[in-house]
Parts: structure tokens; sequence; C-alpha cells
């Protein structure tokens, strides 16, 4: 009797031990951001020179929103306990990290709180970093001739080499790409010669871009940025590039929507015109709660009122429709249900939609997908420097991204706003719109067409 008691003691400690090994994130809700030293007077305190520019070219006014938050607010929070991992000027929230789910009701007393939410549960792992750095060289043979090499199946569905022939490629264009992991990046020579600008991590502990941080990101840089001609050229390679991670590929919960959130927040005030974002989030882990189809009306997912606001600020955000078109689910993903972003779906070669690719419409019935894009056998990189073939709407995404961006360059006096719309315009099902393939494939010499018709138009 003794025994089995001893045994059953050990056991309940054991138990005991283990719950304790986990950890907390709770997303705060604010009131209000508390009082700052900055002002909107002086937004260069705040915002860099060509994130003001972006603004002042499209008529766009620096307001209370583009604040931060009080670090009064900041320092009360860490001072109770815990680490402020993530926070969003334009939504009024704040991130904090724990080793205690009690904290969460000492969060909720502070006065500056409306509410707190478990965004993550879980154990704290460690990466491991790898052993020694290698290269990978460049073996992609020469196809001569071919001008975009094996990234000709990306370009010629959407007549993207009409823009490119006309002499916009991107130059002049801050394109961020928010995604999981670059994994090698430095290290492949098939994109030695992409313009990167800046990197940064939005993951708690997880930071490095580059090392065991997984290839997705990579490959749909590699869309847009490539620029070995003759190899694989990308549907914008001479823009510049910010690289920016909020995807934890170890789960799945909401605090990636918080990681997300910083990441925009942060490209907007680098100055950053275009984003694309090859993510979605729907499902998420327990104990955290999943979305549900009345949700995607464009203002309830936590990303997409992030996304919203970052079109408002002036960005021109290209998001994945998602790769759920043959799943239970089968809808979009947040944040592509927002409402001025461009989202994405898939098609084949053959122009057909792909089965994965997530169908529409919002919950208040808004057109989305907006346009198609190949998502099935498209050109990447991957994370050996190989040139191969993947699939995803997380590939169409990029792949228009970079003609938008080009787009864009080209006629530089139209808002985002404008362009999206006539990106939509452009489109073969613009007047027949539906459910599967949104406005249907763009059309970039007729894009270019609407343009200067647009442009000549404003100046009259």
């Amino acid at each position: 009797m003794k025994k089995i008691a001893l045994i059953l003691s050990l056991f309940l400690v054991a138990q005991f031990v283990s719950s304790q090994d986990y950890n907390y994130q709770f997303r705060l809700l604010l009131k209000d951001k508390g009082k700052t030293f900055y002002s909107i007077k002086k937004p260069e305190k705040f915002l860099t020179k060509k994130a003001i520019e972006r603004r002042e070219r499209q008529g766009i006014k620096i307001d209370e929103s583009d604040l931060p938050i009080s670090q009064d607010y900041i320092k009360t929070i860490e001072d109770l306990g815990g680490v402020v991992i993530a926070k969003s000027k334009w939504l009024q929230s704040v991130c904090v990290h724990c080793e205690d789910s009690a904290m969460v009701e000492k969060y909720k007393e502070l006065p500056f709180v409306e509410d707190a939410v478990l965004v993550w549960k879980g154990k704290m792992k460690e990466v491991q970093k790898p052993d020694s750095i290698i290269q990978y060289p460049a073996k992609e043979e020469i196809a001569f001739g071919n001008y975009y090499g094996k990234g000709d199946v990306n370009i010629k569905l959407n007549n993207a080499h009409h823009l490119h022939d006309a002499g916009f490629k991107g130059e002049g264009i801050d394109i961020a790409v928010i995604d999981g992991g670059f994994n090698h990046f430095p290290q492949v020579e098939m994109l030695d010669n992409v313009n990167v600008k800046g990197s940064k991590g939005f993951i708690y502990k997880f930071e490095n871009l580059f090392e065991n941080a997984g290839q997705h990101g990579l490959q749909v840089l590699s869309c847009i940025g490539a620029n070995k001609p003759m190899q694989f050229v990308g549907t914008a390679p001479h823009a510049n590039f910010w690289l920016l991670t909020s995807e934890d590929t170890r789960s799945e919960f909401p605090v990636e929507e918080d990681y997300w959130a910083a990441a925009i927040e942060y490209a907007d005030s680098v100055g950053v015109d275009v984003v694309n974002t090859s993510l979605g989030y729907s499902n998420f882990d327990k104990p955290a709660g999943s979305y549900e189809h009345k949700d995607l009306d464009g203002k309830t997912a936590h990303i997409t009122k992030a996304a919203n606001k970052a079109a408002d600020k002036g960005m021109l955000l290209v998001i994945s429709a998602g790769n759920s078109g043959n799943s239970e689910w089968r809808k979009i993903t947040p944040p592509s249900d927002a409402v001025d972003v461009l989202t994405m779906g898939a098609v084949q070669r053959d122009s057909v939609v792909a089965t994965f690719s997530s169908r529409g419409m919002t919950a208040d019935l808004r057109v989305k997908p907006d346009v198609m894009a190949l998502g099935v056998g498209a050109t990447v990189v991957n994370d050996k420097g190989i040139v191969s073939r993947s699939s995803g709407t997380s590939f169409s995404s990029p792949i228009m991204c970079g003609m938008v961006a080009c787009l864009w360059q080209a006629f530089p006096t139209l808002t985002n706003k404008e362009v999206l719309q006539v990106v939509r315009q452009s489109s073969d099902l613009y007047e027949e719109f539906n459910e599967d393939y949104g406005y249907g494939l763009p059309d970039m010499k007729k894009a270019m067409e609407i343009a200067q018709s647009l442009v000549d138009k404003k100046k009259k």
C-alpha cells in the first residue's frame, strides 16, 4: 500500500513539474496608447523619410494611430512579470510572454488594459545552430536566347514581359516579404545579386532568418527577386527587398498574427511600398480558438485588421488566398479577407484553377480571391540553391507581387488602391467574376493601358 502511495505521489509531482514547463503568451488589448514623447508634427522621429514621402505622395495624413505605445505602459506590464514580445500601435495591442497562466488576471487588472486573450501555450524549444556554413553554388544551365530561363513559366500567363520590355523591372520599389524562414539565403549563389536592404525576425527566441529557419520565405523571394538571366529571372528583379519573418513553423497559434502585425508596422516605418505575404490563418492549435467562416468579413481577424491599416497607410499588399480549396475549410484565410489588398488564387499552366486554391467569397460578399497567377509548378529556388518547381498560392502571390511592383514603378502617381483596381480591371473575368477565379487572370499589357488612361484622366 505504501509503495502504491509512493508511486502515486511521484506521479503527481512529475505531473506538476511537467505542467510548470509550459509557458504562455497573452495579447493585451489596450484602452489607449498612453502618453508619448512623440508627436505627429515631427513624424521623422518615428518614420523614415521614405515612409513619410509615400504618405505624402498619396495624400495620406499622419495621425494618432502612427504614434507608438507609451513606454510607461510597456514598463508597467513587464514590471508585473513577463516579457513584451510584440506590440501594435495601430491595433493598440501588446503581446507578453510569461511562465504562469495566472499572470493573465494581473494584466487584466491594469487600468489601461481592456482585455487579455491567450495566443500561445507551449514549451520553449532551443533552436539548433548548424555546425558549419555551406555554400550553395548555382547549378542551373544557361538557356541561351531565353532571358527568363526557367522563370518564363511564371511570367507569361500574365504578360509581365511587356512591363520589363518597357524598362520597368521594379527599380526604386521597396518590397517586404513577410514570411517564414529564408534558410541559407546568404550562401545561395542563385540569389546572390538580390538587393536586400534589411532583414529582421519577429518571432520570440527565434529571430534568425537564415539558419534552421525553413525555406518557404526563400522560395517566395526567388519568385520576385531572382535575377540570373537565361537561368531564372523573377517578376521584379531590380526591386529592393526587406526580409521579415513572422511565421513560426513549430506550431500554429494566434501569436503569429501579433508577430505579423509588428512586422507590417516595421515595414511601414522603413518606407516599404509593396508587401507580399504568403501566409494565412484559420485553424489554431488548442487551447487557442480558431476562426469560422463568418469571421471572413474583413474586420474580425487580428491580422486582417493590421492588413487593413497597412493599406490605409499607402502600402500595396499582395496576399495568398490559401491552399484550402479541396479541404473542409475551402475558403480563403485571414488576412486575405482584408478589404484593400490583392488576394491571389492559383491556376495551372492551362489557366484552369488549381484544386487547392482557396475560394471566395468573403462573409460580407466581396469578391475574393481578387485575381489569379501561376501556382502549380511555379519556378522557385530552394534552400540548396537549386532551381525547382513548387505549387501553392504561396507562389502565385509573389509572382503577381513582382508584376504589381513593376506596374507601380511605371505609374508612380497612382495610389496603392488605384493600382489594385487597375489590376482587377485588366483581368479576363472582370465583368463575370466568380468565387473560384475572382476577376480572373490579369493582363499586364492591358493593365498598362488602363493605368495610362487613368493617369491622363487625372491630369485633366
